[in-house]
């Protein structure tokens, strides 16, 4: 499910693994643009055991990101939750 994003019940999941940086980040952009009112959370599935390259990019570059209210961290090291609006 690479690169797809899957909605669960208000979250909506970008699995990363096996991407570049610049794939990661088109299809993070690509989750964000698509997700309508019924999505509160973008859930980046980036790893991190092999790297953390995918894992700072995502927490650096979206951080800044007008749509993304806030990051949040989650007991996996290897997701990060992009908010964009209270549930």
């Amino acid at each position: 499910m690479n690169g797809r994003a899957v909605p669960l019940a208000g979250v909506m999941e970008v699995d990363l693994h096996g991407m570049t940086q610049y794939q990661a980040e088109i299809a993070v952009d690509a989750a964000l643009r698509r997700a309508n009112r019924s999505v509160y959370r973008v859930r980046v599935i980036h790893g991190y055991h092999g790297g953390r390259a995918l894992q700072s990019m995502v927490r650096s570059r979206y951080a800044k990101d007008p749509k993304v209210l806030r990051i949040e961290l989650g007991a996996n090291p290897g997701e990060t939750d992009l908010v964009l609006r209270e549930y």
